[in-house]
């Protein structure tokens, strides 16, 4: 064997080999003690020898490199399982009583009539999971706290409902309307976590399958940071989420584990409940899901707890000398102990057990039935504490628990590690016989026969019931509960928006800037200031908020340990560990999920914050949509700026960068109050009235309703005007208010113009003027979402009432009485400005920005697109030769005129203004 000089330098397993040897001698004696052990006893003792010296190692603080993944057995020795306070018989029967009655309720939503459907198998794995967690671990909000935070796997909702209908939170009557949340209204339970739907149970939605991960990592931040800044106290606080091992597939599940080991976020436990199962068959059917999880979460940083086996197999593993039963779990692949979880025990005992000697000879002495029952870890209520205990006794790191489980445990050999076992959804008589007989309840023959399998309950004086009882007023109160403490905050005065509502004189801004200058003003109040929570992408100076990096801070909970390289600048970038700006990284996932986070505060700890989220308005809606449905559906409140905006304005960057859509897609969410306005004094208004709806006190005394607003915002210089002495408030904040009358001309128009697009039909109303002898008006329509929205609600009410006066819709009364067509023109695909189509009286023509984006001068996009000011002319011509008004031969005249088909004739536009 090469030695010293004679080897090669290279890096084994991050050991570097090129590090000199100052004693080759005492080296040389090692490795002859290691040879000696292989040759001698094997290699099998060896391996244990090495990971002995390993562990011994680092009980010395000698630096060796992390393994990435450790042997097919618990992580924490039975000698290191900690006294389980329990009581282990009574839980047992109160586990039983949920599987039966999670089982039951979704059998019977099957029901003739009903088939709602909904999910048995998951919770099946799961419940010795909940159950300990439930009776141990997860703190209530009684103590006036947050308490925990339990991000609840959707699927396993069905058991959830039926621990509270045993503990008299959720009758049975709510039971069997589980699916039918409108057709028995008011006792619809949803079919999984929604708080939007069930405000006062549900805390997190969490069944788009990645974002309860994802969302549990930021909600821990949020902790720390909440605390860091005084705003409230979450030290008590641990943040839960129960995952499934075909969810960590999910980009979102494992993409942000680096921030949570970097931040020490030691208040964050996963459990990922390894069934080894997806929807339709294995996770890793050919290899070793929990090894792969292990080795993931451990190069992240994370400390790993595994829980494989339960106490069967603890005198199989302690006779285990010569690592034979340990290699064996470690080179059989999922696939087959999923295929074990099927098969009788004589099957096990030939397939598993039957290829070595001594293997065989550990099991000599049981029967098949005892190796059938050699259980999973994650079904072992003792196992499963000792992991409990270990994840929030670890300090310095956020732990994963890797818990082993069957799909479908206790459901009987239809449902048990079945590959359909997910979309399985109700049990025969034959199969509620054996699960009763399995769970040991008292049920007869004929109350399964007979209609609907029964819901059990043992009375509200038995022992179970009252067990269940004292263990949640010991940690503080019923989980899952969502309270509502917070109060209406005091919002700022005109003083905060005088600044806006000036103009800009003659220095041209863009309304991203225009809008950063409010919240500039906005975080100095001396109420709500602190309450801000500025948040984007890595991309503050590209936004323009880097003037806030000397007095906000970024947080960073270890501060800064470097001199920036721009400290002798006035805006130097700056970390505190009581920072206000998050400043999440180049992740819109992240910077969502902390929007998130921060936007539900007010329920979650009782102190509202406002996020202010700003991203490049491309990579928000259409990268994160599934989040901000996320949010809507966890009653999220704040500001969502889609900074960057339209599809011609971010001059240069191209197809990638150039956002025509956000506002169709915002349009969507229902929660999402979506507003493009033009100038600073309309985004003075819209952020005030944000402000109120969000955090003021409701006409019915609620602290704000739960909306979120999104403003796009351009970065595009333009002269802001002074707030009008008439401004027409309700308009900005409806959607439409007209801000230039037209002064000369015989035929008559409207302009109807949103966001950076209002300019160019100021300039087209004088064109029109100066040249074509017509007279229109421009409106700002602020918010075509919003005009719609009101519209649509409109038309249902004469829908359904018939019999009352019909209502007319806003944005009808406000242009019933302007003379002319109307022509709409944005930055956006027509498909925007076309939402009110229907409401318009008279002729309306959109003009849009349909296609690709693509990098040119802003001036030649927007005749590319035919949306520029001389393209606006054209429009209202059209549509007045439409009406019999013009000849239709000034309409050659003006395409010649203005050289509307050649691109190159465009004037370049205004160049630059990232803000």
């Amino acid at each position: 064997m090469a030695s010293g000089s004679d080897r090669n330098p290279i890096i084994i397993g991050g050991l570097p080999s090129q590090v000199p040897d100052f004693d080759p001698e005492e080296t040389r004696e090692w490795l002859d003690s290691l040879d000696a052990a292989v040759d001698e006893r094997g290699r099998e003792r060896a391996r244990y020898l090495m990971l002995r010296l390993i562990e011994r190692a680092r009980e010395r603080r000698v630096a060796v490199p992390e393994m990435r993944s450790t042997d097919y057995v618990n992580t924490i020795a039975t000698r290191d399982e900690p006294f389980f306070p329990g009581n282990e018989e009574i839980e047992r029967k109160v586990l039983n009583a949920t599987r039966w009655n999670a089982a039951v309720m979704v059998s019977r939503a099957q029901r003739p009539g009903i088939g709602v459907g909904g999910h048995i198998a998951t919770f099946a794995s799961s419940a010795s999971l909940y159950d300990v967690g439930f009776n141990h671990f997860f703190r209530g909000k009684d103590e006036g706290d947050g308490g925990d935070q339990v991000f609840f796997q959707g699927h396993a909702s069905p058991g959830i409902y039926a621990r509270a209908y045993l503990l008299d939170r959720l009758s049975e009557g709510q039971l069997d309307a589980f699916r039918q949340e409108k057709s028995k209204a008011p006792d619809g339970l949803s079919s999984y976590p929604h708080p939007r739907l069930m405000p006062d149970f549900w805390e997190f939605p969490t069944v788009s399958m990645g974002l309860g991960p994802l969302g549990a990592i930021f909600q821990a931040r949020m902790n720390r940071y909440m605390e860091a800044r005084g705003i409230a106290d979450t030290s008590k606080s641990h943040v839960w989420a129960f995952l499934g091992d075909g969810e960590m597939d999910e980009p979102e599940s494992l993409g942000q584990l680096s921030i949570a080991a970097r931040e020490g976020l030691d208040n964050l436990t996963f459990v990922v409940n390894c069934n080894l199962q997806r929807l339709d068959g294995p996770v890793r059917g050919n290899g070793k899901i929990m090894q792969e999880l292990e080795s993931q979460f451990r190069g992240a940083g994370w400390n790993v707890i595994k829980l494989v086996w339960d106490r069967s197999w603890d005198p199989l593993l302690a006779q285990d000398r010569d690592g034979i039963l340990v290699n064996k779990l470690n080179t059989t692949p999922d696939g087959q102990f999923q295929t074990y979880a099927t098969e009788t025990g004589a099957y096990i005992r030939e397939h598993f057990f039957g290829d070595d000697h001594r293997l065989r000879a550990m099991v000599e002495n049981m029967t098949d039935d005892q190796i059938l029952h050699l259980g999973r870890g994650g079904h072992d209520h003792r196992k499963i504490f000792a992991a409990y205990a270990a994840a929030k006794a670890h300090k310095g790191q956020p732990t994963v628990i890797l818990a082993q489980t069957v799909k479908g445990w206790t459901l009987g050999p239809n449902f048990e590690g079945r590959n359909a076992t997910h979309q399985m959804k109700k049990l025969t008589v034959e199969d509620l016989k054996r699960f009763r007989d399995r769970l040991h309840l008292p049920i007869p023959d004929k109350d399964l026969e007979d209609g609907l399998p029964p819901y059990y309950h043992p009375g509200p004086k038995s022992e179970e019931i009252q067990y269940m009882h004292d263990r949640r007023h010991g940690l503080g109160g019923y989980v899952p509960t969502r309270v509502v403490r917070a109060k209406p905050l005091a919002l700022p005065g005109d003083k905060a928006y005088a600044t806006a509502k000036k103009g800009s004189g003659q220095q041209k801004i863009a309304t991203t800037m225009a809008f950063v200058r409010i919240l500039k003003d906005l975080m100095r109040d001396k109420e709500i200031g602190k309450r801000f929570v500025p948040i984007a992408p890595d991309e503050y100076r590209t936004f323009g908020m880097d003037a806030f990096f000397p007095s906000a801070k970024i947080y960073n909970p270890l501060g800064q340990a470097y001199e920036s390289v721009d400290r002798e600048l006035l805006l130097a970038y700056k970390e505190s560990p009581t920072g206000q700006m998050l400043h999440d990284g180049i992740t819109e996932a992240g910077c969502t999920a902390s929007l998130i986070a921060a936007g539900s505060a007010y329920a979650t700890h009782g102190e509202p914050l406002i996020p202010v989220y700003v991203f490049y308005s491309m990579f928000g809606f259409q990268r994160t949509g599934d989040q901000f449905w996320q949010m809507a559906d966890q009653l999220s409140r704040g500001f969502v700026l889609g900074a960057t905006a339209g599809r011609t304005t971010l001059t240069g960057e191209g197809l990638q960068h150039a956002d025509g859509h956000s506002q169709l897609l915002a349009s969507t969410n229902p929660a999402c109050v979506a507003y493009d306005p033009a100038f600073g004094y309309e985004i003075a208004h819209i952020v005030r009235d944000g402000l109120r709806r969000m955090y003021g006190e409701t006409a019915d005394g609620k602290p704000g309703e739960d909306v979120f607003y999104y403003l796009t915002v351009y970065n595009e210089p333009i002269l802001h005007p002074a707030e009008p002495a008439d401004v027409d408030v309700d308009g900005i904040l409806k959607g439409l208010h007209r801000i230039k009358a037209g002064e000369k001309g015989e035929h008559r128009a409207q302009i109807l113009a949103s966001g950076v697009a209002v300019p160019w039909a100021v300039e087209a109303q004088q064109v029109l003027a100066d040249e074509w002898n017509v007279k229109a008006d421009v409106w700002s329509a602020t918010s075509w979402n919003e005009l719609r929205r009101e519209a649509v609600a409109v038309e249902e009410h004469n829908l359904l009432h018939p019999e009352e006066e019909q209502r007319v819709p806003y944005v009808t009364q406000k242009l019933q009485g302007a003379e002319g067509p109307k022509v709409a023109v944005s930055d956006w695909m027509r498909s925007v400005p076309d939402q009110i189509a229907r409401w318009v009286p008279g002729t309306y023509q959109s003009l849009g920005a349909d296609g690709f984006g693509f990098a040119d001068t802003r001036g030649a996009a927007r005749r590319f697109f035919h949306i520029d000011t001389q393209s606006i002319v054209l429009g209202v011509l059209t549509e007045l030769a439409r009406e019999g008004k013009v000849d239709r031969s000034l309409l050659k005249q003006a395409i010649d005129r203005y050289q509307l088909l050649d691109v190159t004739a465009a004037d370049a536009g205004e160049a630059g203004g990232d803000a």
